[in-house]
């Protein structure tokens, strides 16, 4: 579920968009003009949230872009099982088992304060508090 639609030309550094049907946080674009009845075209870099895979990708610059709604909470590492964790959150004291992301593993262990994200419906632990 898309929080809003931006057109490509509008995604700047930093902001989070769904591309290839996957959340990513852009991370720099490039927008060139073409000939007289052409249209703006944008080249995008992307880095995927949960994947960390690297998205190129050349639009118009007309094209709509969906903008995920990106919740950032607070929880409490209870124990780690390889790249997989069980926290409780700090506001709803519910237990749920998240992804690690790939530069913290090794570096959450038990009764650690984290910081996760909830991007549609996904959640990945993203900042060691």
């Amino acid at each position: 579920m898309a929080f809003k639609l931006i057109n490509a030309t509008e995604a700047k550094s930093g902001t989070s968009v769904i591309l290839e049907g996957a959340p990513c946080i852009v991370k720099g674009t490039d927008i060139s003009k073409t000939g007289k009845h052409g249209h703006a075209k944008v080249r995008m870099e992307a880095i995927g949230i949960f994947d960390g895979k690297k998205r190129v990708l050349v639009i118009p610059g007309h094209e709509r872009l969906e903008v995920p709604l990106i919740k950032k909470l607070k929880a409490q590492v209870l124990n780690v099982n390889g790249d997989k964790a069980s926290i409780m959150d700090l506001e709803s004291f519910e237990t749920i088992d998240v992804q690690i992301a790939d530069e913290l593993k090794g570096e959450i262990k038990g009764e650690d304060n984290v910081e996760y994200w909830d991007v549609n419906g996904e959640k990945i632990i993203k900042r060691k508090s």
